[in-house]
This record gives C-alpha cells, structure tokens and sequence, in this order.
C-alpha cells in the first residue's frame, strides 16, 4: 500500500460490508456497463474495450502513447496492445513525434475516423439507455461526484 497508509485518517470500528463498500460497488457498477457495451463492440465492429477507448480519445485529436495512458488510465501495455491492433486494421496511424523522437504520435486514420462516426451513436445510444431512468439533475450530480472522486483518488495516490 505504500506510506500514503499513513495519511489516512483513523476508522472507528467498522466491518467491512462489500455490498456497501463504495470501491467495489463503483467497480462492479464500470464492469458491468463495460461488458454491456464491449458486447457490442466486439460483435459488431471487432473492437476491444481498449481499443474503443483508444479510438474515442484520438477522435478528439492526436496523441502520443504517454498521453493516452494519462488520459484514459489504461496500462502502458493495454494502450501499446490496443494501439498495434488499430495499426494493423488500418484504423490508427503513428507518426513521429515532432519534439520528442523516443514517441509517436497516434491519430485517428480517415478509415478510423469513418468507424468512430458509425460507433459514436452507438456508444451514445447506450449512455441515453442506461441513464433513462435519473433525471437530468441526478445525471450531472452524478458526474462531479465522480469527478471528485477521481480528484481525491488522485491526491491519496500522490499523483
């Protein structure tokens, strides 16, 4: 766990209930929509889960590997996978890195981009499904909890 153990404020005696830890919870929760959509994915386009990430992220512009990883929180190595996947059907290029020579630059190919325009209203329509049933002030309370969450997942980790 690292010395950010010791930072943690002090826990009155509490049994651990898995079914009301918030951790695993929000990861059963990603999981699940994860396969939902993955299925699709897989079924109809051939793409992974990362390789979808990969591929939204560079739809808003060119990136270099790194900057992936930051953006996505995915390994060096499910990024590296996902990219030479995309290489090989066509669907993302590499090109050097203008300041930095040791990286790439990872972009969306014309093929990549028509794939992600056929994928989008896809990924979208599923959104609008599973969010159905909150309202709209539910849905944005929902994402700046989330986002606090990452911010103080962040800072625990030193990050």
């Amino acid at each position: 766990m690292g010395s950010n153990v010791a930072k943690l404020p002090p826990v009155a005696d509490a049994a651990l209930a898995l079914d009301d830890y918030l951790p695993y919870r929000l990861s059963v929760a990603s999981n699940a929509v994860s396969r939902l959509i993955a299925r699709a994915y897989e079924d109809r386009f051939g793409l992974s889960i990362p390789q979808w990430r990969l591929m939204a992220v560079l739809a808003e512009g060119a990136l270099t590997q790194q900057a992936i990883v930051a953006r996505t929180a995915m390994d060096k190595v499910t990024v590296s996978r996902a990219a030479q996947g995309l290489v090989t059907r066509h669907l993302i290029a590499r090109a050097a890195h203008e300041a930095d020579g040791r990286s790439h630059r990872l972009a969306l190919t014309d093929t990549g981009l028509r794939l992600h325009a056929e994928i989008a209203p896809l990924a979208l329509a599923y959104e609008a499904a599973l969010l159905a049933g909150l309202a709209p002030a539910e849905v944005a309370m929902m994402k700046r909890l989330l986002g606090r969450l990452e911010a103080a997942a962040a800072r625990l980790s030193g990050e």
